[in-house]
């Protein structure tokens, strides 16, 4: 199930922009900005090699285990495939409202994680992820996730639980590098999976609180409508890497 709204002006113009970004990505160096990109706001969420930025979403510092960064990739380790069970999420310390999030991802065969945004640190304190909206990462051809949920909502690029990535979402061999985006003007949301937006949705609106009520996140309070929060990396267990995290802010 997709939730559709009409584009405005300022959305088709993002998307343009966002189509020129994905071109130019295959040739520029992992972990940098061009010219381009700074002259647009640009900046590295994450910078290629040091855990400056970012910290275990359930406590102060940076995991000390769990996690590996290595000739510039940020990769959640091995670990069985159990929720953030060894070094767990980590976020970003800084909090968006509006932005434009674009970040490369490499999964190992039947690998699950995630990427959040709007994340709450201070939900769940127990067991399990930290609670926030998420772009799903899942090998869908071995991973069982991608069969549970409803319509295919847990599979690669969907909003977990919530609305399902398009089906003709361009995809790469498991072992590659993937490109992805999530944009939000701070209501208006979409997914875009190597070069192709695979869904759309507005949150807080009444189609969006329907699919909540119809999720596992039914039970937290105005799920998904935080104005602003940290960008969150999902150590679910497998190993799953990351590259190129690079963000922009947007007016609200």
């Amino acid at each position: 199930m997709t939730v559709l709204t009409s584009f405005s002006l300022r959305a088709a113009a993002l998307g343009l922009c966002l189509a020129v970004v994905a071109t130019a990505a295959p040739t520029q160096a992992p972990n940098t900005l061009s010219e381009q990109e700074r002259a647009q706001g640009w900046r590295l969420l994450w910078d290629g090699s040091s855990t400056r930025g970012w910290r275990a979403a359930k406590g102060r510092a940076f995991p000390a285990s769990g996690w590996e960064i290595k000739d510039g990739v940020l990769s959640v380790v091995e670990t069985g495939g159990a929720e953030s069970r060894a070094g767990g999420d980590i976020v970003s310390e800084a909090s968006f409202t509006a932005f434009e999030l674009a970040f490369e991802f490499r999964l190992t065969p039947g690998a699950n994680s995630g990427v959040k945004y709007y994340v709450d640190t201070a939900l769940n304190k127990g067991e399990g992820s930290a609670i926030g909206l998420e772009f799903q990462l899942l090998d869908d051809a071995r991973h069982p996730d991608a069969k549970a949920g409803r319509d295919g909502n847990r599979t690669l690029g969907s909003l977990y639980d919530l609305i399902p990535a398009a089906a003709s979402k361009p995809t790469r061999p498991i072992g590659e590098w993937n490109a992805a985006r999530i944009v939000s003007d701070g209501r208006h949301v979409e997914h875009w999976l190597n070069g192709a937006r695979v869904l759309e949705y507005e949150r807080g609106s009444e189609a969006f609180r329907k699919l909540v009520a119809a999720s596992k996140y039914k039970v937290w309070p105005a799920f998904g409508e935080r104005p602003s929060g940290p960008i969150l990396l999902q150590d679910h267990g497998n190993r799953v890497s990351f590259r190129s995290l690079k963000i922009r802010e947007l007016a609200p």
